[in-house]
């Protein structure tokens, strides 16, 4: 079940869904990539669900990748 727009704004202004004020991990927050507290700079990773993690690893995984691929040419 989807939280509503009320439910979503408190959990993402709530202080303790925040990791040092910056890592967003919230267990009742079910989506992978929520906005950030300033949604104009776009989405971050829920930490606490672990699809989104396995995403962000996939994600820094390409990331090492295509670095080392450019390096080599």
């Amino acid at each position: 079940m989807k939280p509503d727009k009320e439910t979503q704004e408190k959990w993402l202004h709530d202080p303790k869904n925040w990791k040092w004020n910056f890592f967003y991990y919230n267990k009742e927050d079910r989506r992978i990539f929520p906005p950030k507290k300033n949604p104009a700079l776009g989405w971050t990773v829920n930490f606490a669900n672990k699809n989104s993690l396995l995403v962000f690893l996939l994600w820094i995984a390409i990331t090492i990748a295509l670095i080392k691929l450019i390096r080599i040419a």
